[in-house]
């Protein structure tokens, strides 16, 4: 049951990849889009349109919520389905990546 709930959500758009690892910790949005651009070395920006958007969906689909509110900052977090869903496409990107590892030599001959 708890696989079929994951797969519907599965794969991940980049952006929201990097959205969801970001809220591993508890996280505000200008906070989000910060680290975003740092743990893809800038080859991921996301914009406050996209990222409230996104918010706004991930929640409604149970996968982050919101953990408090600061200096008028709302601050959300990954729900345990959202942890399982990161985990799961972590695990599909590293299946990924060691194929192309096998790879690489071939396309550098």
């Amino acid at each position: 049951m708890i696989e079929k709930q994951i797969q519907k959500y599965l794969p991940l758009s980049e952006s929201t990849y990097y959205i969801l690892l970001s809220l591993v910790e508890p996280r505000h949005g200008y906070g989000v889009m910060q680290h975003v651009e740092t743990i893809s070395r800038k080859s991921v920006s996301i914009g406050p349109g996209t990222l409230y958007g996104a918010f706004s969906n991930l929640e409604k689909a149970g996968l982050i919520r919101a953990a408090g509110e600061e200096d008028r900052r709302k601050y959300y977090v990954l729900t345990d389905l959202g942890r399982n869903v990161l985990a799961e496409q972590i695990r599909r990107l590293q299946i990924m990546a060691e194929n192309g590892d096998e790879v690489i030599p071939l396309l550098e001959k």
